[in-house]
Protein backbone atom coordinates (compact mmCIF):
# COMPACT_ATOMS: atom_id res chain seq x y z
CA UNK A 1 0.00 0.00 0.00
CA UNK A 2 1.31 3.45 -0.99
CA UNK A 3 4.27 2.07 -2.97
CA UNK A 4 3.28 4.09 -6.06
CA UNK A 5 3.34 7.40 -4.17
CA UNK A 6 6.60 6.53 -2.42
CA UNK A 7 8.36 5.75 -5.69
CA UNK A 8 6.79 8.73 -7.48
CA UNK A 9 8.02 11.29 -4.95
CA UNK A 10 11.15 9.67 -3.53
CA UNK A 11 12.73 7.27 -5.99
CA UNK A 12 15.99 9.24 -5.80
CA UNK A 13 16.07 8.69 -2.04
CA UNK A 14 15.51 4.93 -2.44
CA UNK A 15 18.38 4.83 -4.96
CA UNK A 16 20.78 6.72 -2.68
CA UNK A 17 23.71 4.72 -1.31
CA UNK A 18 23.35 6.48 2.04
CA UNK A 19 19.65 5.61 2.32
CA UNK A 20 20.43 2.02 1.33
CA UNK A 21 23.06 1.92 4.11
CA UNK A 22 20.39 2.65 6.74
CA UNK A 23 19.15 -0.93 6.43
CA UNK A 24 22.25 -1.92 8.41
CA UNK A 25 21.44 0.17 11.48
CA UNK A 26 18.89 -0.86 14.09
CA UNK A 27 16.28 1.73 14.98
CA UNK A 28 13.85 0.12 17.46
CA UNK A 29 13.57 -3.53 18.47
CA UNK A 30 14.86 -5.41 15.44
CA UNK A 31 13.67 -2.84 12.90
CA UNK A 32 16.27 -1.20 10.68
CA UNK A 33 16.35 2.57 10.25
CA UNK A 34 15.42 2.08 6.58
CA UNK A 35 12.38 -0.07 7.41
CA UNK A 36 11.36 2.35 10.16
CA UNK A 37 11.48 5.34 7.79
CA UNK A 38 9.44 3.50 5.17
CA UNK A 39 6.92 2.50 7.86
CA UNK A 40 6.68 6.13 9.02
CA UNK A 41 6.15 7.32 5.44
CA UNK A 42 3.35 4.79 4.90
CA UNK A 43 1.76 5.54 8.29
CA UNK A 44 1.91 9.25 7.47
CA UNK A 45 0.06 8.67 4.20
CA UNK A 46 -2.50 6.54 6.04
CA UNK A 47 -3.07 9.29 8.63
CA UNK A 48 -3.42 11.85 5.82
CA UNK A 49 -6.01 9.70 4.07
CA UNK A 50 -7.91 8.53 7.14
CA UNK A 51 -8.24 12.04 8.57
CA UNK A 52 -8.65 13.64 5.13
CA UNK A 53 -5.86 16.13 5.79
CA UNK A 54 -4.87 18.30 2.86
CA UNK A 55 -1.12 18.53 2.66
CA UNK A 56 1.86 18.45 0.31
CA UNK A 57 2.29 14.73 -0.38
CA UNK A 58 5.79 15.12 -1.81
CA UNK A 59 7.02 16.96 1.30
CA UNK A 60 5.23 14.50 3.59
CA UNK A 61 6.88 11.47 1.99
CA UNK A 62 10.37 12.94 1.60
CA UNK A 63 10.38 14.35 5.13
CA UNK A 64 9.21 11.03 6.55
CA UNK A 65 11.89 9.07 4.70
CA UNK A 66 14.64 11.48 5.79
CA UNK A 67 13.52 12.16 9.37
CA UNK A 68 16.06 9.67 10.79
CA UNK A 69 18.84 10.25 8.23
CA UNK A 70 21.54 10.40 10.91
CA UNK A 71 23.62 7.60 9.27
CA UNK A 72 25.12 5.90 12.34
CA UNK A 73 24.25 3.10 14.74
CA UNK A 74 22.99 4.99 17.78
CA UNK A 75 23.20 1.85 19.92
CA UNK A 76 27.00 1.84 19.70
CA UNK A 77 29.40 4.48 21.00
CA UNK A 78 32.09 5.69 18.67
CA UNK A 79 35.21 7.82 19.12
CA UNK A 80 33.31 11.06 18.55
CA UNK A 81 30.00 10.46 20.34
CA UNK A 82 28.53 8.15 22.96
CA UNK A 83 25.04 8.67 21.45
CA UNK A 84 23.55 8.72 24.96
CA UNK A 85 21.37 11.71 24.09
CA UNK A 86 20.52 10.45 20.61
CA UNK A 87 16.83 11.36 21.00
CA UNK A 88 17.69 15.01 21.50
CA UNK A 89 20.43 15.43 18.92
CA UNK A 90 19.73 13.13 15.96
CA UNK A 91 17.17 15.43 14.26
CA UNK A 92 19.88 18.06 13.68
CA UNK A 93 22.29 15.38 12.38
CA UNK A 94 19.58 13.99 10.07
CA UNK A 95 18.86 17.46 8.72
CA UNK A 96 22.57 18.14 8.18
CA UNK A 97 23.00 14.87 6.24
CA UNK A 98 19.81 15.34 4.20
CA UNK A 99 20.79 18.90 3.22
CA UNK A 100 24.12 17.60 1.86
CA UNK A 101 22.33 15.26 -0.55
CA UNK A 102 18.97 16.84 -1.35
CA UNK A 103 17.31 20.17 -1.93
CA UNK A 104 14.88 20.35 1.00
CA UNK A 105 11.77 22.47 1.10
CA UNK A 106 11.00 24.41 4.31
CA UNK A 107 8.31 21.81 5.13
CA UNK A 108 10.75 18.92 4.71
CA UNK A 109 13.22 20.68 6.99
CA UNK A 110 10.51 21.28 9.59
CA UNK A 111 9.55 17.58 9.49
CA UNK A 112 13.14 16.42 10.00
CA UNK A 113 14.17 18.86 12.73
CA UNK A 114 10.92 18.70 14.74
CA UNK A 115 9.89 15.04 14.50
CA UNK A 116 11.09 14.35 18.06
CA UNK A 117 8.78 16.93 19.61
CA UNK A 118 8.36 17.42 22.57
CA UNK A 119 12.07 16.57 23.05
CA UNK A 120 12.93 19.23 20.47
CA UNK A 121 10.98 21.82 22.52
CA UNK A 122 9.79 23.88 19.53
CA UNK A 123 6.70 22.21 18.05
CA UNK A 124 6.20 21.46 14.35
CA UNK A 125 5.03 24.43 12.29
CA UNK A 126 3.26 22.65 9.42
CA UNK A 127 0.65 19.92 9.20
CA UNK A 128 3.07 17.60 7.36
CA UNK A 129 5.47 17.74 10.32
CA UNK A 130 2.63 17.05 12.77
CA UNK A 131 1.57 14.02 10.72
CA UNK A 132 5.11 12.59 10.55
CA UNK A 133 5.68 13.26 14.26
CA UNK A 134 2.52 11.33 15.07
CA UNK A 135 3.32 8.49 12.67
CA UNK A 136 6.86 8.25 14.07
CA UNK A 137 5.58 7.86 17.63
CA UNK A 138 3.09 5.20 16.54
CA UNK A 139 5.63 3.21 14.51
CA UNK A 140 8.26 3.50 17.25
CA UNK A 141 5.83 2.05 19.80
CA UNK A 142 4.98 -0.91 17.56
CA UNK A 143 8.65 -1.56 16.78
CA UNK A 144 9.93 -1.19 20.34
CA UNK A 145 7.44 -3.70 21.70
CA UNK A 146 7.99 -6.06 18.72
CA UNK A 147 4.37 -5.69 17.65
CA UNK A 148 5.76 -4.93 14.21
CA UNK A 149 8.90 -6.93 13.53
CA UNK A 150 11.79 -6.02 11.30
CA UNK A 151 14.30 -8.00 9.30
CA UNK A 152 17.29 -7.68 11.62
CA UNK A 153 17.81 -10.41 14.18
CA UNK A 154 20.71 -10.15 16.59
CA UNK A 155 22.77 -13.28 17.15
CA UNK A 156 24.20 -12.86 20.63
CA UNK A 157 26.86 -15.53 20.24
CA UNK A 158 28.33 -13.97 17.11
CA UNK A 159 27.60 -10.33 17.94
CA UNK A 160 26.58 -9.67 14.35
CA UNK A 161 23.32 -8.87 12.66
CA UNK A 162 21.70 -11.33 10.31
CA UNK A 163 19.10 -10.20 7.83
CA UNK A 164 15.91 -12.17 7.60
CA UNK A 165 12.91 -11.27 5.53
CA UNK A 166 10.05 -10.92 7.98
CA UNK A 167 8.02 -8.47 5.94
CA UNK A 168 8.42 -7.15 2.42
CA UNK A 169 7.89 -3.49 1.73
CA UNK A 170 8.27 -3.83 -2.02
CA UNK A 171 9.86 -0.38 -2.17
CA UNK A 172 13.47 -0.38 -1.07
Amino acid sequence: MYEYELKKYANDIFESDNFKSTKEYIQHGNMSVQEHCINVAKASLYIRDRLKIKCNTRDLIRGALLHDYFLYDWHKSDKVNSHRLHGFFHPARALYNARKEYHLSPRQQDIIIKHMWPLTVIPPMCREAWIVTTADKYCSLLETFYIQKGRIHHHRAKGKYAYMRVSDHGVA
